[in-house]
């Protein structure tokens, strides 16, 4: 007689045996459904954004301490942390342009820890570098990102240069995980440490998704009008919502790994 199956288990089974349609509806209705949770836990909507910079900052802690206790950086993607850098510090300057705040001090942290992380790719531990399973073409997310950012930019009264690298690091920030996942679906197994890594970028993401789409019910969609005219508002929202749903199958096959007890997440074919 075969041992009763544990509910997520079964769950997860039924899950995979759905055709595509059917996973895109689950996945949308689970998102909304968790809209809904945090609308009615969350009082002051500002608090996600602020959990979405500190769980960025636990994944980057979880990274560094993987290289320095491991003096490894296999299942690491070297073009994720270069495209990180590159939106981050156009978004600096952005901000030191145009509206400098504290997270201004919090994208200079960020953006010392990835030049950190990828130095000890590319030098003190590059013998451990997966630099074939790393082929994903840069250009391919840069350019379409520079030319969206030329035709669709915000509409305030700042420099059109300013305003164009605006656009463009947000653009930048939603596509900038696509190299790390080619590396795992390259690998196909992917070991603790990077998952923690790359499942804290998800969780990151869905808040800072649910700060913008929740900010926009409260102020019933004045907010979008406070951000300027033409397409850019939605593009600001699209964005948000473009990075949450790249690494939404991930994190369901990292939260299935983990309940069914296993260190190593292995990803089926097609993932990413």
């Amino acid at each position: 007689m075969r041992p009763p199956r544990r509910p997520i288990h079964a769950v997860s089974t039924w899950v995979r045996r759905q055709p595509p349609k059917v996973k895109a509806f689950l996945a949308v209705v689970s998102g909304m459904a968790a809209l809904v949770l945090l609308r009615v836990i969350v009082h002051d909507h500002d608090n996600l954004f602020v959990a979405a910079e500190a769980v960025h900052s636990i994944g980057i802690s979880v990274l560094i301490y993987k290289l320095m206790k491991e003096k490894t950086c296999a299942g690491l993607s070297l073009k994720s942390q270069e495209l990180t850098a590159l939106f981050l510090a156009v978004r600096l300057y952005c901000s030191f342009v145009m509206e400098y705040d504290i997270h201004t001090l919090l994208d200079l942290a960020t953006l010392a820890t990835t030049l950190w992380v990828m130095y000890m790719i590319r030098f003190k531990l590059r013998s451990s570098y997966m630099e074939d399973k790393d082929n994903f073409a840069l250009y391919y997310v840069v350019l379409p990102c520079a030319v969206l950012a030329l035709l669709i930019h915000p509409s305030t009264s700042h420099n059109i240069v300013n305003r164009i690298a605006w656009a463009f690091c947000v653009y930048l920030e939603a596509v900038s995980v696509l190299p790390q996942l080619r590396v795992m679906q390259n690998t196909k197994i992917v070991e603790p440490f990077t998952a923690h890594y790359v499942f804290a970028l998800g969780v990151a993401r869905f808040l800072s998704c649910a700060h913008w789409v929740l900010q926009v019910l409260d102020s019933r969609g004045h907010l979008l009008v406070a951000l300027g005219y033409g397409l850019w508002p939605s593009m600001v929202l699209i964005s948000e919502i473009v990075q949450t749903f790249i690494l939404a199958d991930f994190c369901y096959y990292y939260v299935k790994s983990v309940f069914g007890g296993q260190l190593v997440l292995r990803l089926p074919s097609g993932v990413v």
